[in-house]
């Protein structure tokens, strides 16, 4: 790798000649493989955009000029040519590169967040701060996705920024869908060629002029002219895609020609007004195993061998959501009411076999979680039960949609969020603390956490069977922890997992009690927890809710005979299930004291599932600590002496 250890600055990358050019994109390619093999990460889009970025680089002046990925999962090219190449060991793991775009690493990174159609937004108003502020010289440049501008968002910010025809953004549309074949040669290259010609809109202009003062002979001559650039524009270019928006277009471009990308992006630099610039790229190029892989081009992968794409290590058992879609395959066979939604995520969420199966009833809406809720509720309006299943993070976009046009009328939607709580190597906009907060104060909506597999299946059913309003199932990510099996019930369905050893199951207590609720996957840490805090000769009972919004009442009457309540959760503390209990206990007049474990005011950064819970004290052992000097300041007496309390 000669030329890719010389560059660390994207200066370094324009000093570069030409013919040096390509071989620097192998080396990078080798790279992405070497190291991205080794840590996971997003190999198949970065390996489509290594041209690209080059070219993007050589063109423009990062940071004066902005370069803003949507979503950022492609942007390990980006991170590499601005100094960041020799962390890559580092990759999404716990203090080292993000996996996305950070503004804490580089001047060059100017957005952080990974949810997707959001660049164009951002786009619009650095380029109105840039006018404000006398420097409307700069150029703005997105690059977004084909698949990101199924979103809702992309559309708003093209509205507003064709409005302005005074601004200098670059929409670089990435457009890398698998149906997707080089155009070699030919009539449509060599318009594309003449389209971004310096020249070639000030001599449409003057030929528009020279031949309309030629009067009505003229006129013919140029609107024929017109009909048949268009008639070519639209044999093509994807022109659903690109509705007249009153904006330049120039493209398509082959993604992996750098000349090519070179000539259309100076001629975009230079353009007066916004312009967008279509891009077709190959996913996973160069690398056969991506090139190859039939699901998704390698869109994400975890630790494989380079040298066939294969994963490494031990076979994973059952996933929370392979649970999930059997689930629903099921429940899909007896109710034909069923249906699914998806926000371009159906793999990944579990419905790809229910939309094998049943295609009629699947609906697959691009990213647009917000048309989903609101297109759930149609659906359940007209007589039908909608499960929609997003990542758990993905609903924060939704909000107003599962408040207004699903909480008000109180339809029968059943949402499941996948990837609920900690996420891991993702970092901050993937981890899904924010749901349990978010759900719980729609009014009329209940929430189910399952603490394991056969308690997902069972919850899951239970959801489809509300018919008087909607329900949510959240559950984590990964494999499934082993069934903790309840000890006993009470009458409203919560559950018991531990029996508190200082009373037993009806008995009287001896020394201090406390009740432990325990919400969802962190059910083995809290279990574990009690039985060391038992140990010590604490008398701790734990009780799963299941339903956790709202608060159960048996919750709250069992807290009333107990010395101490702790609420265990992998969501935000504010808001959370915590808080609702402490606002219950309250509402009932029981003081019990109430102390809650979960996710402190913050974004969780990327780090392993178990190094998060450690960090914030979720795991079994900060758990116990936190309970022991709990109660060593509210009971100053050795706990497991009598008292006469």
């Amino acid at each position: 790798m000669d030329i890719l250890r010389e560059i660390s600055s994207p200066a370094d990358l324009k000093a570069l000649e030409a013919d040096q050019l390509e071989q620097l994109c192998q080396e990078m390619r080798d790279f992405l493989v070497t190291k991205v093999s080794a840590t996971g990460g997003h190999l198949g889009p970065n390996l489509g955009v290594v041209e690209l970025t080059v070219a993007l680089h050589r063109v423009f002046d990062s940071p004066r000029d902005p370069l803003i990925f949507d979503t950022s999962h492609q942007s390990y090219v980006h991170k590499i040519l601005t100094g960041r190449r020799d962390q890559f060991d580092t990759l999404r793991k716990k203090g080292g590169l993000s996996g996305y775009t950070d503004r804490g690493e580089s001047e060059h990174d100017w957005t952080e967040s990974s949810h997707a159609s959001a660049a164009l937004s951002y786009a619009d108003g650095l380029s109105k701060a840039f006018q404000l502020r006398g420097e409307a010289q700069r150029s703005v440049v997105a690059v977004v996705g084909d698949g990101a501008m199924t979103g809702g968002m992309c559309w708003e910010a093209l509205n507003n920024i064709a409005a302005d025809k005074t601004r200098n953004v670059v929409i670089v549309v990435n457009d890398n869908g698998r149906s997707y074949s080089p155009t070699i040669g030919g009539f449509a290259e060599n318009l594309a060629e003449l389209r971004m010609m310096r020249t070639y809109d000030r001599v449409m202009e003057q030929g528009k002029s020279t031949l309309k003062s030629l009067g009505w002979v003229g006129e013919r001559a140029f609107e024929a002219l017109h009909a048949f650039k268009e008639g070519v524009k639209s044999s093509v270019l994807p022109t659903e895609m690109f509705p007249e928006l009153g904006m330049k277009y120039v493209g398509p471009v082959n993604g992996h020609n750098l000349k090519a990308l070179s000539n259309v992006l100076e001629y975009a630099r230079d353009y007066e007004g916004p312009i967008i610039v279509h891009v077709v790229t190959e996913k996973g190029r160069g690398y056969a195993p991506a090139a190859t892989e039939s699901a998704d081009l390698m869109h994400s992968t975890g630790v494989i061998d380079p040298a066939t794409g294969r994963a490494v290590g031990a076979a994973k058992g059952p996933s929370w959501t392979s649970v999930f879609s059997r689930e629903l395959l099921e429940a899909g066979a007896r109710r034909e009411d069923i249906v699914a939604i998806t926000a371009a995520m159906a793999g990944p969420t579990g419905l790809a076999a229910f939309g094998e199966r049943y295609p009629e009833r699947f609906f697959d809406v691009g990213i647009a979680e917000q048309h989903a809720l609101t297109s759930a509720a149609g659906l359940a309006l007209g007589g039908l039960h909608p499960v929609v299943a997003l990542y758990s993070t993905f609903l924060n976009r939704a909000f107003d949609q599962l408040l207004m046009d699903v909480g008000l009328l109180r339809q029968p939607v059943t949402l499941v969020l996948d990837r609920s709580g900690v996420t891991g190597s993702d970092g901050p906009s993937h981890n899904g603390v924010w749901d349990l907060a978010i759900a719980s104060i729609v009014p009329g909506l209940a929430v189910a956490a399952p603490r394991d597999g056969e308690q997902l299946a069972a919850l899951f059913h239970e959801a489809l069977a509300v018919e008087d309003g909607p329900t949510v199932v959240r559950f984590p990510k990964g494999e499934l922890p082993e069934p903790i099996p309840a000890v006993g019930a009470l009458a409203d369905g919560v559950e018991v997992l531990r029996y508190s050893d200082a009373a037993g199951a009806t008995g009287e207590a001896e020394g201090v009690d406390v009740l432990m609720v325990s919400i969802g996957a962190l059910a083995g840490e809290v279990v574990a927890a009690a039985d060391a805090l038992a140990a010590e000769g604490v008398g701790v009972t734990v009780v799963d809710p299941r339903w956790v919004s709202p608060i159960p009442g048996s919750v709250i009457a069992l807290a009333g005979d107990h010395d101490l309540v702790v609420t265990v959760e992998d969501g935000v503390i504010r808001g959370g299930i915590g808080a609702q209990i402490s606002e219950a206990l309250a509402a009932a007049e029981v003081d019990t004291p109430v102390r809650h474990l979960a996710f402190p005011d913050i974004f969780p950064a990327h780090a392993s599932r178990s190094e998060l819970l450690r960090e914030v004290g979720l795991d079994a052992a900060s758990i116990e600590a936190s309970t022991k000097d709990w109660l060593a300041s509210l009971f100053p007496e050795p706990s497991g002496e009598e008292s006469d309390r």
